[in-house]
């Protein structure tokens, strides 16, 4: 089995550093490939009950559902999204759920919730009802397969759309939006709030405001320095970096950069226009230094463009592995398919030696065929190393996929929805053994488990 690190190392020989403007975007472009394919874990066998085809020798259970009674006596929301797993030891793990929520669900998202807790909410709107979107979190012991507590974390907040874990055992709940106060709502949104997993119940909702307010999707931080890389929604989108004042403490603030080729000012990756940023490539990476974070005018990725960062394709989910990371460009490429892109942080990430050892971009993946790959959002990393993307196709009819990615880059099928919505908030137990998805509406929390080593090439 090739590991993730191995791939890392052999890949390397593919790199060339130091490229002119010249070379990118012009004397490179080439024909889309054809994406290469595995047999993966073998094909898919169709369920008896009409949800999700795995493998042979994969199995699913639902652990939570739709409109489920939770220990504050309120019910399990709707829209599951991101979703990150903490070990909390003895066996057991917290499960914090984001829910995708606007102020037009709140009929159906069990609006008791500010009734009586509106001292917790982020935000209520004018009649004092607390706006729906936010977290549940699930405790749950992986010896006997069962929830212990679930009980809503957050709330207040609008389309909780992906986020992270970190490593001092938190969620990162981001807000994919960059609504402002009007005659329904209160407050400004667009943040990430922490949400803790050492205390049940809500926690005090606390914008992260020197991360940036923009139309947030994930995070992901590197254990090594505390950096908390994000990706932001939008078809122009940045891909972001957040330098900690004090690493482990985001509330004390930082600095928000967004990258840029080093010797490619404003590179467009998403390559809608041909082929300007091949698969397999390495580029040097630089950081531009954003100010005014809070962005009033929701101008932070045109400021951050105009200073010459690069251009992605609607950024979405993000999975940091062995000292690199992987984020989905969810309509990049020639075909509008989707991209992967891998960043590997330098040593020196952060600080004054990073100039002269910066971090690495590539283009890991890109889709020629939708039936291969189409629309990857939220993403995990296996025990393997292989990547499990999420599909979230917007089509009327969906056929959406969780799709396998080997180290060497080739898709397969792993698991196939059978209903009309998506899997989201993919991510695996600490021993590796279970896998815990989400079905985004009705909502279905699921753990998968099955052996994981039985990979075919």
């Amino acid at each position: 089995m090739v590991t993730r690190r191995q791939f890392t190392k052999g890949s390397v020989a593919l790199a060339f550093l130091g490229l002119n403007s010249s070379l990118l975007g012009c004397s490179q472009k080439q024909s889309l490939t054809q994406t290469p394919t595995s047999v993966g874990y073998g094909p898919l066998i169709p369920d008896e009950h009409g949800l999700l085809d795995l493998p042979a020798g994969f199995s699913y259970e639902v652990i939570s559902s739709l409109n489920d009674t939770m220990d504050d006596g309120l019910v399990v929301p709707d829209n599951a999204d991101g979703m990150g797993c903490i070990d909390l030891g003895s066996n057991r793990v917290a499960l914090v759920r984001n829910h995708e929520l606007s102020p037009k669900h709140l009929k159906s998202a069990a609006p008791a919730i500010a009734k009586h807790k509106s001292d917790k909410a982020f935000d209520t709107m004018k009649h004092g009802v607390a706006l729906p979107g936010g977290t549940t979190t699930i405790i749950y012991n992986l010896q006997k397969q069962q929830i212990e507590q679930q009980y809503y974390s957050l709330v207040g907040t609008i389309r909780n759309c992906a986020g992270g874990t970190t490593p001092w055992g938190t969620w990162l709940s981001c807000e994919e939006t960059v609504q402002i106060p009007d005659e329904e709502i209160s407050k400004s949104h667009g943040y990430i709030f922490e949400v803790p997993t050492d205390k049940h119940g809500l926690c005090d909702p606390v914008p992260l405001l020197e991360m940036g307010r923009f139309n947030h999707e994930a995070a992901a931080v590197d254990p090594r320095t505390g950096i908390v890389y994000l990706t932001e929604d939008r078809n122009d989108s940045l891909f972001y970096r957040f330098i900690p004042n004090r690493q482990g403490d985001l509330a004390a603030g930082g600095t928000l950069q967004a990258l840029a080729l080093k010797h490619a000012s404003k590179f467009d990756s998403r390559n809608w226009r041909g082929n300007d940023m091949p698969l397999s490539i390495w580029y040097e990476a630089s950081w531009i230094t954003l100010d005014n974070p809070q962005s009033p005018e929701d101008d932070l990725r045109i400021r951050g463009y105009e200073q010459g960062a690069a251009l992605f394709a609607r950024g979405e989910g993000i999975h940091f592995g062995n000292n690199e990371l992987y984020f989905c460009c969810t309509n990049g490429g020639e075909k509008e398919l989707g991209q992967i892109m891998r960043y590997q942080p330098s040593a020196y990430e952060g600080s004054e030696k990073e100039i002269n050892h910066p971090g690495q971009l590539q283009l890991f993946l890109e889709s020629s065929d939708k039936s291969l790959y189409n629309f990857g959002d939220n993403l995990t990393v296996t025990p393997q190393g292989h990547l499990l993307v999420c599909e979230d196709q917007y089509t009327a009819v969906t056929q959406n996929h969780l799709r396998g990615v080997s180290p060497e880059g080739a898709v397969y099928p792993f698991a196939k929805l059978n209903t009309q919505t998506e899997l989201a908030g993919a991510c695996f137990s600490p021993d590796g053994s279970t896998l815990f998805v989400n079905i985004y509406s009705p909502t279905k929390t699921l753990a998968i488990r099955g052996n994981w080593t039985n990979f075919k090439t």
